[in-house]
């Protein structure tokens, strides 16, 4: 069955007239019924390639084969039923390739549409290819509505229950723009929550949005943790941000904190002039590259002999830092590269920085949460987080 213009112009006014999203995806949607066509004119040309004649071509007298009727077969994706004509061919040797002949469902457009969201894809992009492989005008507000499914599915995912016992969770928060409820621009923070499992499995333990980072938020997002089932932490992995270790302690009292040495060695070197960073960088490293706490403190008083008239700042931060800093000497190699520095959820931020890239300002928190999860979703799909 070929599209013909008048059923052409049909479609397009039904897809006109479409205010909501069951008008396009429910039982008799337009692009339900856009598919269905769209498929059965795939189907058609396939036959008539199968044959090597036309539709009522002369071309098939006598050719061994012709066309013989068609059957009716229901298609099932997420949002209900298509029902299709297939085409056959008298010696029943047609096997059609766009919907093989035991299939009985079909990818649904709103999982592409949120997929392609998930990548960073933009509205327009998003509506390009839609175009392009569908030949589908679908709208912003309609790529909006889609998307914003994900939002309750987020929300259930972020008040999911937690494992009891974490060994390692690293703490961290990726700022963006995001425009307030008075239309302000603000820097907001998200934050994220690492854990490392008993099994040696990552997983994001949750998404937050919040104003500039502080402790205060952290306190609050360790509480929740708690009372999502979590009874402790073995370690907790974070960046020198004020007042974040006492936060800890007072929701789990007998967590282990580690600084970020690499966060710590970059504040230590703002203290530096650059003409001397080469060399007291030099020192600095057999201090935190020592094989035990005993022989990186013997470090420390050689680097502070050395270079305290010239840079007493840049040690002072180590001496009020260290029983914070020196907690990975106690673990063996292993354990000590994997705690050393926050890397483990940077990383997970610097995927997040690809997919969001194309996003300069974000709406507001609720569009923020839902990028950022969908985004970790694609990247948990492709064992990027675990």
């Amino acid at each position: 069955m070929e599209l013909t213009d008048e059923m052409i112009e049909r479609l397009k006014a039904d897809l006109s007239k479409a205010k909501n999203y069951e008008d396009l995806m429910g039982k008799d949607g337009a692009i339900k019924k856009l598919i269905a066509k769209s498929l059965e004119q795939m189907l058609e040309s396939e036959l008539t390639e199968h044959l090597g004649y036309e539709k009522h071509s002369p071309a098939g007298k006598n050719s061994g084969n012709s066309r013989n009727g068609k059957t009716y077969k229901t298609l099932k994706n997420d949002n209900g039923e298509i029902e299709i004509t297939v085409p056959r061919d008298r010696n029943g040797e047609f096997d059609p390739i766009i919907v093989k002949k035991y299939e009985r469902t079909i990818g649904p457009i709103e999982d592409k549409i949120i997929s392609m969201y998930a990548k960073g894809m933009t509205v327009r992009d998003i509506q390009s290819h839609i175009q392009e492989l569908y030949g589908l005008d679908v709208s912003s507000t309609l790529i909006s509505n889609i998307t914003d499914k994900i939002v309750h599915i987020a929300t259930e995912w972020q008040n999911r229950p937690l494992e009891s016992i974490y060994p390692i969770v690293f703490f961290d928060a990726i700022h963006y723009k995001v425009r307030d409820d008075s239309k302000k621009v603000t820097s907001k923070a998200a934050y994220t929550c690492l854990g490392v499992e008993l099994s040696g499995k990552k997983d994001l333990l949750g998404l937050w949005v919040g104003e500039a980072e502080g402790a205060n938020f952290w306190l609050n997002v360790l509480t929740e943790l708690k009372n999502r089932g979590v009874q402790d932490i073995l370690i907790a992995c974070i960046d020198g941000l004020k007042g974040f270790p006492e936060a800890i302690s007072t929701v789990f009292p007998k967590t282990e904190i580690q600084l970020c040495v690499i966060h710590q060695i970059r504040n230590t070197l703002r203290y530096v002039a650059s003409k001397d960073q080469k060399e007291f960088m030099k020192q600095l490293k057999t201090v935190y590259t020592a094989p035990t706490e005993e022989a990186a403190l013997e470090n420390l008083n050689l680097l502070e002999d050395n270079w305290s008239k010239k840079y007493s700042l840049a040690i002072k931060s180590w001496r009020q830092n260290w029983n914070n800093l020196a907690t990975f000497f106690k673990y063996p190699e292993e354990i000590r590269t994997i705690i050393y520095t926050t890397n483990a959820v940077e990383s997970v931020h610097r995927q997040f920085r690809k997919v969001t890239k194309a996003k300069s300002l974000f709406p507001n928190d609720d569009a923020l949460k839902k990028m950022l999860y969908l985004a970790y979703r694609d990247l948990s799909k492709n064992g990027l987080c675990r």
